[in-house]
């Protein structure tokens, strides 16, 4: 192996174990998001990256695609993890703006007749 992949290969592999203490030791479900929806990707990519030194332009254009993949989804369904926890969960934060803006939203939604 390539010394070059290995070191990408190892801190990919340090930058997760990192991420996974995180999601371990983090008390709030909003922490532990944070740690695997901001660590997790960077982590794919030094691996992706070192793999790709080591399988050929093949293998790398496909680990390329799976990248892309992954960084374009990746935000829309942290969010959507995010939003899906604070209407599901007992809210510890002493101010809640997300609340507030989905009363007046649905407000409007019913003055229009659409249905929330």
């Amino acid at each position: 192996m390539n010394p070059v992949s290995a070191v990408l290969v190892v801190l990919g592999a340090i930058v997760a174990l990192l991420a996974s203490i995180g999601l371990l030791t983090f008390t709030t479900s909003y922490a532990r998001f944070h740690a695997a929806g901001k660590a997790s990707p960077i982590a794919f990519l030094f691996v992706a990256l070192g793999a790709a030194l080591e399988v050929g332009w093949v293998g790398a254009a496909e680990l390329a695609i799976v990248a892309v993949a992954l960084l374009l989804t990746l935000p829309a369904s942290t969010h959507l993890l995010f939003r899906a926890t604070h209407r599901t969960s007992s809210s510890h934060m002493r101010r809640d703006d997300l609340r507030s803006a989905e009363a007046e939203l649905a407000a409007h939604e019913r003055a229009d007749g659409v249905e929330p």
